[in-house]
């Protein structure tokens, strides 16, 4: 009977975490939807999907939808999702809620070397994609190196994450005092996490590192179940503890630092990715399809917000995002808090 109630109780978890998937699917759709179609000039829904078809449409409605739009959306999506994954990985991973790209440093080291690129070499367009990717994966390995004992803990990898982003925001806001006003203001606008003006140019490589290494992530989620379990148990079923997590951890800045490099730092989607898919899907299982859905929603969202909702001043998606995210860091750091204490 037991056995038949533990089974009962996993197809209804396997049942609500379908039904959270598609209905996040849907929505991410709605959104994109939404995107192509809002703006100073609106474009109905048949012409957006005739335009995309290449369907005869007005002139003006290709270039609207095929050269303004479409570029944008796509980056939002594909930089949502992989920022929703990258943070569901380093999440679950380390099993600490705080442990995101954007709080541990790799996000903030994608930043100084883009910057960096941008002020000291004037590169621009691949070249800061490529150094801005390197950026988080050298600090990615500094952090793990600092953070090793035999073996990395999740709170001492998150501080000194925290630690070496803090000297990554350091050296990034030094550089932008040394630079020229008008390269400074270039930088600005990329570090404020925006997707406008974004082009094909833009989501070329974007995607390429996106449709490459989602899949390798929902792979591995098996993998992520077993290390969830901790050490020992995952060496007694027979995963190999020290490489899987090198693994999970390498796909995992490299959707971080690829999502930087192509939209800027966008605050907080990694970070509020993975938590609220583990609450729409609950039952403790790994959400990174959900998580990666919920990262592009809220890309999408933002951006929408950003651009059409706050007045005549069209604000980037970071700032909305960070004003979400702001206070759920607070949150999250006080109620930590007290259940330290009252552990």
């Amino acid at each position: 009977m037991s056995a038949g109630l533990v089974a009962g109780v996993r197809r209804r978890e396997h049942a609500r975490a379908r039904t959270v998937t598609v209905v996040l699917a849907v929505s991410v759709v709605a959104l994109f939807a939404l995107s192509l179609s809002y703006g100073s000039f609106q474009v109905s829904l048949p012409d957006i999907v005739r335009s995309l078809l290449g369907r005869p449409t007005p002139p003006q409605v290709d270039y609207i939808v095929q050269t303004l739009r479409l570029p944008r959306a796509l980056v939002g999506v594909l930089a949502g999702t992989a920022f929703g994954l990258a943070g569901a990985i380093f999440q679950q991973l380390l099993r600490n809620p705080l442990a995101s790209p954007d709080v541990i440093g790799v996000t903030s080291g994608a930043t100084a070397a883009a910057v960096l690129s941008i002020v000291v070499l004037s590169a621009g367009g691949g070249t800061v994609f490529v150094v801005a990717l390197g950026g988080a994966l050298a600090t990615a390995a500094l952090v793990y190196l600092l953070a090793w004992r035999n073996g990395v803990g999740g709170y001492r990898f998150v501080l000194v994450g925290i630690g070496i982003g803090a000297a990554m925001a350091g050296l990034t806001s030094f550089l932008l005092t040394r630079a020229d006003v008008r390269v400074a203001e270039e930088a600005l606008i990329w570090l404020a996490g925006s997707l406008n003006g974004r082009t094909w140019d833009s989501v070329g490589p974007l995607a390429v590192g996106t449709l490459v290494l989602a899949p390798v992530a929902l792979l591995l989620a098996r993998v992520l179940t077993g290390l969830q379990l901790g050490d020992d148990l995952a060496r007694g079923l027979g995963l190999a503890v020290q490489r899987s997590r090198l693994t999970l951890l390498l796909v995992g800045v490299c959707l971080a630092g690829t999502a930087t490099a192509a939209a800027g730092p966008i605050a907080y989607v990694a970070f509020m990715s993975g938590p609220i898919a583990a609450r729409l899907v609950g039952g403790g299982r790994p959400v990174l399809l959900p998580a990666g859905l919920v990262g592009a929603a809220l890309v999408l969202a933002a951006d929408f917000i950003g651009s059409h909702l706050l007045g005549p001043t069209q604000f980037p998606v970071g700032v909305v995002t960070g004003i979400i995210g702001a206070p759920y860091l607070l949150w999250l750091l006080a109620t930590a808090n007290r259940s330290a204490r009252g552990g």
